[in-house]
């Protein structure tokens, strides 16, 4: 495969790396001087200035900064190819609804947390409903701080919202949230969400003691908790103390999402995440 990837921050060399492990030769496009390093140093095959400089290619994965989401896509989206891009899809909601309406079967969205194992477990649990009816979920995105420009409602919450997603079965719908905010960011926010299968009670903050990820689903029988995002397996709480481990291996998230999309490209199912699912979360 022929992929383009256009930027190449931090992040974006984590993209790069993976799908070359993939298999796939990546044209890069990196405007900054570090940027064009990693592109470099990472194993591009080519590394170009502009979008137009790509040449041809069978995809097109976005991975530039959240604000400049809906410019880039407006651009990439032209060259007619399937798109995959960081999450979220951008950060206007009428500019998602008209991006997800201009490619609705070729645009999708990098919810890195659908893949994880711990997150498809839990999932299971509510389709099988191993542990009784679901009550609602849990989520917790907490830590000291952060190194993106944009905020906590950016930054953070869209990957909880996609857990809700994968775990509930649709994007949850707001009730109620309060936040603090300093220096004209928002920086923590507890929200209380609901969807058709239950409730989601949502935390996210820069400004918290340690770094947090934490996953719960409320059951009948019990509560299931995926404890943090390195971990291999869920613990069931269930009634008289009583504990549950449920394994939970498979590889990184961002290596799955990636191997999904590839996948797709070549004639595999869509990767998780459409562009009207994108727009929602918006």
């Amino acid at each position: 495969m022929e992929i383009g990837l256009v930027g190449c921050g931090s992040w974006g060399a984590n993209v790069l790396r993976d799908l070359r492990t993939l298999g796939c030769d990546v044209r890069v496009v990196a405007r900054s001087k570090a940027s064009f390093t990693r592109a470099r140093d990472g194993g591009a095959a080519t590394v170009v200035r502009e979008i137009a400089e790509l040449g041809p290619v069978d995809a097109i994965v976005a991975v530039t900064p959240i604000e400049t989401h809906a410019a880039v896509l407006e651009e990439v989206l032209a060259v007619g190819v399937p798109v995959f891009v960081e999450k979220p899809l951008c950060d206007d909601a009428g500019d998602a609804a008209r991006l997800a309406a201009l490619a609705p079967d070729r645009l999708f969205v990098m919810d890195k947390w659908r893949y994880h194992a711990g997150v498809a477990a839990i999932a299971d649990i509510v389709t099988t409903g191993r542990f009784g009816g679901v009550h609602g979920m849990r989520t917790v995105r907490v830590q000291p701080d952060s190194r993106h420009a944009e905020d906590v409602t950016w930054v953070l919450t869209p990957h909880d919202l996609a857990i809700a997603l994968e775990v509930l079965g649709e994007v949850p719908r707001p009730r109620a949230a309060s936040g603090q905010w300093a220096e004209g960011r928002l920086v923590t926010m507890h929200a209380l969400l609901e969807t058709d299968r239950g409730w989601h009670a949502l935390e996210v903050s820069e400004r918290a003691p340690a770094t947090e990820r934490r996953v719960e689903l409320h059951c009948d029988e019990g509560v299931v908790v995926l404890g943090g995002g390195w971990d291999e397996h869920v613990l069931v709480h269930l009634a008289g103390g009583r504990t549950e481990r449920i394994e939970a291996r498979g590889e990184l998230p961002l290596l799955a999402e990636l191997r999904a999309f590839v996948g797709f490209l070549d004639g595999g199912p869509p990767p998780k995440s459409s562009a009207a699912e994108g727009a929602a979360t918006v």
